[in-house]
């Protein structure tokens, strides 16, 4: 086999995350994402490596069994966001299910004195909302083809540079759609140049646009560079706001925003936010608490499908952080930390973003919180500088884990349990082998399912230590 062949097979299973594996007639087996189980496919092999063979998806041939007759979105395909949207919802919850289980199970199987991974494994948790449930989206500009029309919305399936617009998103509700078409008329009826991300020129960058579900207010941050003429700007970024704030919506413009952002990253970088109207923050509820949240605050982007998640870790915690010291590591804007001081005697939470833990602070304040404190600093370096001992750890890492030198730290408190929420399976697969060499015990475990239609899913882990 060799670089650049094209090939075809039938997809055998998925593994996580949305890797759709292919045997081959050799006896190896490719990998190929965006497919699914029963399709059948074709592809062409871009990289071979230590007798590993991955490929990129040409083509579907023949429709796997499990998929819908047809997707309940137009974009579906071309647009990169969404992975599952040609299955029903039931189907989506069973493979992701099935990628959890086929990685936890050997390794909560090889724990000395562990339990059945059946008793551990208590299901997955559905998303309140199946559609229309993001409370945040970052949008591009640029074109579908190249020198092509202004377009505004998601990277195409693939690409680095074509953008899709994806007005009628379905897994956002119609004002965004309303705000996106306003923004995308406007500005190709005034000639705005996007930023070329090649010739680094241009002034369009991201419209970011963030709507709180419970209280209906929607806050939107034009990104730009500032590559324009400030009078020539000032009059621009004036006729955007008028036509935002003339919108029909079912929620409520509390703020419009504009972010320069001269980084030659393709992300949304603050380098700089000027209020154009209204609040620079917006609010947001979760399980009673009420939480102020800026542009660029960390929030979970399904606020009732972080309900059912934040539910799962305070029954978790349950008596074990009843009067006592609750370490929240990896606090964000503290919302796990502030639904666990009402029981616990302290909370602790400790962030490396700076923002978050300003926003954590101020949210404590605003929900009439005394017991809660915030601590800016990476996990591993703080721990020692912190006088107190925890009776109970919640860990709430990145994508990638737990740093191994944070992992040592929190061993070291020897708590009788502890809750891991992971965002990453595969991450949570190689910290749960080292917390269990280390003496602890898978006890409960589940999935909350916050991201309809993507390959993503979160678990809740509660785990004691084996002397204790």
């Amino acid at each position: 086999m060799k670089k650049g062949q094209v090939c075809e097979g039938i997809v055998e299973r998925l593994d996580f995350p949305n890797k759709g594996i292919v045997p081959l007639e050799d006896g190896k087996k490719a990998v190929v994402k965006n497919a699914l189980p029963g399709q059948k496919v074709s592809f062409s092999v871009n990289k071979i490596r230590k007798g590993k063979c991955e490929g990129r998806l040409l083509e579907v041939l023949e429709k796997s069994p499990i998929e819908l007759d047809e997707a309940p979105c137009r974009h579906f395909g071309i647009c990169g966001g969404c992975t599952f949207l040609n299955l029903s919802y039931e189907r989506q919850l069973s493979l992701k299910e099935q990628q959890v289980q086929g990685l936890l199970k050997p390794v909560c199987s090889s724990c000395p004195g562990g339990r059945n991974f059946s008793d551990i494994y208590e299901g997955i948790k559905e998303s309140p909302r199946q559609f229309a449930y993001r409370n945040k989206m970052e949008f591009s500009f640029g074109d579908s083809y190249k020198d092509g029309p202004l377009c505004l919305g998601m990277h195409k399936r693939g690409s680095f540079h074509d953008i899709v617009t994806v007005a009628g998103c379905r897994i956002v509700d119609e004002d965004y759609s309303e705000i996106l078409s306003t923004a995308l008329t406007y500005f190709q009826e005034m000639g705005t140049p996007y930023y070329h991300k090649m010739r680094h020129i241009g002034y369009l960058r991201h419209l970011l646009v963030r709507k709180a579900v419970k209280t209906g207010e929607i806050l939107v941050d034009l990104v730009t560079t500032s590559q324009m003429d400030n009078a020539i700007e000032k009059g621009l970024l004036d006729g955007f706001c008028q036509c935002l704030r003339r919108l029909k919506l079912d929620g409520k413009i509390v703020g419009v925003l504009n972010t320069h952002n001269d980084s030659l990253a393709d992300a949304v970088i603050n380098e700089g936010t000027k209020v154009l109207y209204g609040l620079d923050y917006f609010y947001e509820e979760i399980l009673g608490f009420r939480f102020k949240i800026s542009p660029f605050s960390f929030f979970q982007t399904n606020t009732l499908g972080a309900e059912v998640l934040y539910e799962t870790v305070r029954e978790y915690v349950a008596d074990a952080g009843d009067g006592k010291v609750v370490f929240d590591l990896y606090s964000g804007t503290g919302t796990i930390a502030q639904i666990l001081a009402p029981v616990a005697k302290k909370v602790i939470g400790v962030e490396i973003v700076e923002e978050a833990v300003t926003a954590a602070r101020e949210n404590a304040r605003l929900n009439g919180l005394q017991n809660c404190e915030f601590i800016a600093g990476d996990v591993w370096k703080v721990l020692d500088g912190i006088g107190q001992k925890p009776d109970f750890i919640v860990l709430d890492p990145p994508r990638d884990g737990l740093h191994p030198k944070a992992l040592e730290r929190i061993v070291c408190y020897g708590v009788e349990k502890m809750v891991y929420v992971s965002c990453k399976p595969t991450s949570l697969a190689r910290d749960l082998e080292i917390l269990q060499a280390r003496g602890y015990t898978a006890e409960r475990m589940c999935c909350v399912d916050m991201f309809p239609f993507s390959a993503n899913i979160e678990i809740v882990c509660l785990l004691h230590r084996r002397d204790s």
